[in-house]
């Protein structure tokens, strides 16, 4: 399937994201890390997921699972993109009813494992 870029389509600029590539990138996502803009440009994300999904995250300090570290060093804010979202958006994207699989976890690690579990059963 080609995604195009809204954007760029009059330039010509499509992404080319077969299912495995989609699960290649679901197999790096844990649901607890957050990818940067320049990564998931390199790792073949499609631009208008990116700009969808790209968000600015603050580190709380309640807890460590809060905190956000860059090269093991604490940071107040971080641009990017969580990989639960792209995980979420890479099952509906393969044709997975990703709402009920929601329901039936608990935690963002959780949520990426069942995804993935049924998208490999697929």
């Amino acid at each position: 399937m080609w995604l195009n870029n809204p954007d760029n389509e009059e330039t010509g600029d499509f992404m080319y994201l077969d299912r495995l590539k989609a699960l290649t990138l679901l197999t790096e996502c844990t649901g607890d890390d957050l990818w940067s803009v320049e990564y998931c440009r390199h790792k073949g994300v499609p631009e208008h997921w990116i700009e969808e999904l790209n968000d600015c995250f603050e580190s709380g300090f309640n807890s460590d699972s809060q905190t956000i570290y860059v090269e093991e060093r604490v940071t107040n804010q971080y641009h990017g993109i969580r990989d639960v979202d792209l995980a979420t958006r890479l099952g509906e994207y393969l044709g997975l009813d990703v709402a009920s699989l929601q329901g039936r976890v608990v935690s963002r690690r959780q949520l990426v494992r069942a995804i993935l579990e049924a998208a490999e059963e697929d």
